[in-house]
């Protein structure tokens, strides 16, 4: 009962104590179930929000007010369409949503209606869960994605009955299309994933990955390919090209008008690079500690004792680039400050601060990764293919969901795409390495705190680094979002040049030039102090490829240009012919 005097606000605390107690108990059972039953927490973020929301109902009673509003248009929407009547649409698909685009989503009444429903349902219920009330900015975001991953599959795009073009296309082909899906569709279950291209399209070495050299040092990890020159004559110091583990090299040279590779020889840059070994069990107690010193650092070495330069310019891609700023953070320490032999870093879409990793934080807890690690130590490593799943997550409808429609509802063949066959032909990880770099940066985020990392016997400290840095980060991507690459601005000295691309974490970095320009991008330096926001405001955006500008960058700082040298040699034999051997490991 209320005291004289007392005011509403006093009065909902009291009504509202005792459900935000049981709450709290609610919670504290549900957390205790998930984890013996669901230790990935999709289920656990959704009750909790279920509970949050009980908890509140002040908040969900207005929620569910504003809900009655747009059922009440979407229910006159509805006698309208009913009724043969024109009506405005009261629920138009979100910027991108291309599951509604053919015209009988809009101009027959019947699958207008279904469609209209569903994007009511869905919109609420996303919209209600990353508002919920008492609830972590994290849980409230796991909460989503789980339910939106579940909302996307229910979607009637995605069945034969509730697809309109589906039944178009059999009606059209005689069935035709219905027979060529079921093909697809076991030819998906004979690969064990929904195809996004057919691997029968392409081959390494044949038609992707075509860029002449040699491999011209090999190791238990890395194979280190050596380039043969395009011109005449090259800048002294070599180019040397650090890829991400998790993927294989050749992104950055799929067919000659994409590849970077021929276009940094074309710059003339004496360019190296590293192919990663495909691990298997008998690699599990491989570390990261083996990865910086047989990989980055053997590496770097064989690409100075081939060309007898002092030093190399360092390129990192991804979590290569994360591991080349932890190389460069070692060389630091471990080198007197004129002999690193890094004579300046590029960067591209890497995140040293893992405060906010992107949307793979939906799957980074202590429970996720605990029996992340339990599973690799019973096989060793991490399957590639079951990361892989985890990315496409992120991206659903169109890196599922589209492939699914499109060649088991409509029959058609999987589209001929480079960037699509690379990102099938997916690596494994070695268990000790991979469960370190997942404990170390990604839940306790490590790397930006001096001297709580060691690694190969240094302490890593990022305030150390001092060479001239070149970053590159792309705006639409949900890998490494940009702002939070441009954070490492905050923890290096030196000088420091910043690029914006625009598209997202593969087409935002493999931007050939050229005419007329696809893509645009924004560079600048970056100053103490500044933000993210700030940098953006003050550059303007170029039409064109950021290349251009980094090869004005880079190339007056790679010596002065010596007689090209070959692909291999005398003491450097070509141990095989690019791309390699690792890269074609399965």
């Amino acid at each position: 009962m209320n005291t004289p005097g007392m005011n509403e606000a006093g009065a909902a605390a009291q009504v509202q104590a005792p459900a935000q107690f049981v709450h709290e108990i609610a919670r504290s059972f549900v957390d205790g179930l998930a984890r013996s039953v669901d230790p990935f927490g999709m289920s656990a973020p959704i009750l909790h929000a279920q509970l949050a929301w009980a908890a509140h109902p002040a908040e969900l009673h207005d929620r569910l007010t504003r809900l009655s509003a747009d059922l009440w248009r979407l229910h006159q929407h509805t006698v309208r369409r009913t009724l043969g009547l024109p009506s405005d649409d009261p629920m138009p698909a979100i910027e991108g949503d291309t599951r509604f685009s053919d015209p009988a989503w809009s101009e027959l009444p019947s699958w207008d209606l279904l469609k209209e429903w569903y994007l009511a349902f869905t919109r609420h219920t996303q919209d209600m869960l990353y508002d919920t009330p008492g609830l972590s900015e994290k849980d409230r975001e796991r909460a989503a994605f789980w339910w939106r991953n579940w909302l996307n599959a229910v979607a009637p795009t995605n069945f034969l009955l509730t697809n309109p073009v589906a039944l178009r296309k059999a009606f059209e082909t005689g069935g035709e299309s219905l027979v060529r899906g079921f093909g697809n569709f076991l030819d998906d279950l004979r690969a064990g994933d929904v195809r996004m291209t057919d691997p029968d399209d392409f081959k390494v070495g044949e038609n992707l990955a075509l860029t002449p050299g040699a491999v011209i040092m090999r190791n238990r990890l890395v194979e280190v390919i050596h380039y043969a020159p395009t011109c005449p004559r090259v800048h002294a110091e070599p180019v040397v090209i650090i890829t991400p583990w998790i993927n294989k090299f050749y992104v950055l040279d799929l067919v000659p008008k994409k590849s970077m590779v021929r276009y940094l020889l074309d710059q003339g840059l004496d360019v190296f690079i590293t192919s990663w070994k495909n691990p298997g069990p008998d690699m599990a107690d491989v570390t990261f500690d083996d990865y910086l010193m047989e990989g980055l650092h053997g590496t770097i070495e064989a690409a100075r004792a081939f060309t007898g330069a002092p030093r190399v310019h360092a390129v990192g891609y991804c979590i290569g680039g994360t591991a080349l700023a932890m190389y460069m953070a070692w060389a630091n320490r471990h080198f007197p400050e004129d002999a690193v032999p890094v004579a300046d870093w590029t960067l591209l879409t890497t995140l040293v601060d893992f405060r906010s990793p992107g949307e793979i934080e939906v799957f980074i807890d202590e429970s996720s990764v605990r029996s992340l690690c339990e599973a690799m130590a019973q096989k060793g490593c991490l399957d590639g293919r079951e990361m892989a799943a985890s990315f496409r997550l992120l991206r659903a409808n169109s890196l599922i969901w589209h492939y699914i429609v499109h060649g088991w509802l409509y029959g058609e063949a999987p589209p001929a795409f480079d960037v699509l066959y690379w990102n099938m032909d997916t690596t494994r990880m070695p268990q000790a390495m991979h469960g370190w770099y997942l404990r170390e940066l990604y839940l306790h985020n490590r790397l930006i705190k001096p001297d709580a990392l060691t690694v190969a016997g240094e302490p890593l400290d990022l305030r150390r680094i001092r060479q001239p840095l070149y970053a590159v980060a792309a705006e639409d991507d949900h890998i490494a979002p940009w702002r939070e690459t441009f954070r490492i601005h905050r923890h290096i000295g030196g000088e420091k040049r910043f690029v914006l691309s625009s598209s997202g974490h593969i087409l935002g970095i493999v931007n050939p030039v050229v005419d007329p320009p696809k893509r645009s991008y924004r560079a600048a330096a970056v100053q103490a102090g500044d933000r993210a926001e700030s940098w953006q405001d003050a550059s303007a955006a170029r039409p064109g490829s950021w290349w251009e500008d980094w090869m004005a960058w880079l190339k007056p700082r790679a010596g002065k240009r010596v007689a090209a040298r070959p692909a291999a040699s005398e003491e450097f034999p070509a141990l095989a012919a690019a791309p390699g051997t690792y890269v074609l490991e399965r």
